[in-house]
């Protein structure tokens, strides 16, 4: 933890007496990391309890922060940046923070769209338990801002047979940790495509459901997943489930925005798509929506 703490403060730049904003249960690595993280490099650690708004009124004054209000370094997941964007002084707050890094789960488009152009640095970070907190980071804004994640100067990666990311972090991790990420690497750096349990196999090709989604969001307004179901033909067929009633129109906008082999084959119309509690696609419920 100490190793990973250190690797991560030099990353940033982060010295002795920087303010670092915990916001996070401590009952997860995430809020472990930021109190090691500021032990371990002699960062001001200022506590607030955990909630959906970390930068409202009611949160910075509990620490008599709301005056003076200055971070050199905080770390949130983004239900926290969106709330926080919804509220413009919480906005113009989190807009103040030298180095926000965001973590815990998928940055959707349109929330990066809303961060690229803050003028001080926002970072997606990968990662995991298993590597205490991130191992990468990847600009969301500014001139640097890429799809792709930056390994620290200690990390080592690659992909397994089945196109998985694999992390060599000796300091972190003592042995190689596969991943179920599918990845491209470049350079050095790796771009994440999606899981392995969400490929469809069809006709000899191995189509990753993310990256249609990706494709479609932009012109799809009705609510929509990918998913699939199994094909005498083609052994797997990519289905496309959409809370919109008018089918034809939803087929029109799919065939002119979508490579031909990432068509869906069949178009099912459902009330609500299936979500977790968290609001994330219940990729099962979904393929049983789909027979």
């Amino acid at each position: 933890m100490v190793a990973s703490a250190r690797i991560t403060c030099n990353f940033l730049g982060l010295k002795q007496g920087d303010t670092a904003l915990l916001c996070m249960p401590l009952d997860y690595i995430a809020g472990k990391m930021m109190v090691v993280r500021a032990l371990t490099c002699g960062l001001q650690l200022i506590s607030l309890e955990p909630s959906g708004h970390p930068l409202s009124d009611d949160s910075l004054n509990a620490c008599s922060l709301l005056s003076s209000f200055s971070l050199a370094f905080a770390a949130m997941v983004p239900l926290q940046v969106y709330n926080s964007l919804q509220v413009p002084e919480e906005r113009a707050r989190l807009m103040r923070v030298k180095h926000l890094i965001i973590g815990g789960g998928a940055i959707d488009e349109s929330l990066a769209a809303e961060l690229r152009n803050f003028p001080n640095a926002v970072w997606s970070t990968y990662g995991m338990t298993e590597t205490l907190s991130h191992i990468a980071l990847r600009r969301l804004n500014g001139a640097d801002a890429s799809e792709w994640y930056t390994p620290f100067e200690s990390i080592q990666v690659s992909l397994s047979d089945d196109g998985c990311l694999v992390i060599d972090a000796p300091e972190v991790c003592s042995e190689l940790l596969v991943t179920n990420d599918r990845a491209e690497l470049r350079n050095g750096q790796f771009r994440i495509i999606g899981r392995k349990d969400n490929v469809i196999c069809s006709g000899g090709l191995k189509i990753q459901i993310e990256e249609v989604e990706k494709r479609l969001k932009p012109v799809l307004t009705a609510p929509f997943l990918i998913t699939k179901r199994k094909d005498e033909k083609f052994g797997e067929a990519v289905v496309l489930l959409t809370e919109g009633s008018e089918q034809e129109a939803v087929q029109q906008v799919t065939k002119a925005n979508m490579p031909k082999h990432w068509l869906p084959r069949y178009y099912v119309h459902v009330d609500h798509l299936p979500l977790t509690e968290t609001g994330k696609p219940a990729r099962k419920e979904a393929e049983q929506l789909a027979v």
